[in-house]
């Protein structure tokens, strides 16, 4: 992942350039779009809120195998992008990163539709930091994946 400038403050301008400068090509070729960037609680969050940021995947026939099924492979690519933007949330901004370990859980199928990545910070550390991503249908706001990750900060 190549380096791009450290930002005081990371929302969702700097998440939107962040995806089409730093994200290999292919990558992008997901039809990604970065929807929210959460740095701070809102008023009457919950005690256990975590920084996180929320990717649309566009639906695509390129996507998916035979029947219109999104394929998993697009699935886990699109959980370990929205994680990389939970993480920056978290950390108000860049910082070089790789994937140590990823966790997919598939829960149904999913059949022409966006798809929805909601990427969590369960903990942010100096050397490693943890998340999690719940991926859902957009058309039904269904749950269709659940993702565990753990990324090496560089």
């Amino acid at each position: 992942m190549a380096e791009a400038p450290q930002a005081t403050e990371f929302g969702l301008e700097q998440a939107r350039q962040t995806l089409g400068e730093v994200f290999a090509p292919w990558v992008l070729d997901l039809g990604l779009t970065v929807e929210a960037i959460e740095t701070d609680p809102p008023p009457g969050a919950a005690a256990d809120w975590q920084p996180g940021a929320t990717l649309r995947m566009a639906f695509s026939e390129r996507l998916c195998r035979s029947g219109g099924i999104v394929c998993g492979q697009a699935l886990m690519a699109l959980a370990d992008t929205a994680m990389v933007f939970a993480i920056l949330a978290a950390n108000r901004g860049f910082r070089p990163m790789t994937t140590v370990d990823q966790t997919t859980h598939f829960l149904k199928a999913v059949a022409s539709s966006d798809v929805l990545a909601e990427a969590r910070v369960v903990r942010l550390g100096r050397t490693m930091s943890f998340g999690r991503v719940t991926l859902l249908g957009a058309g039904d706001g269904k749950p269709v994946a659940m993702v565990s990750s753990a990324f090496a900060m560089l």
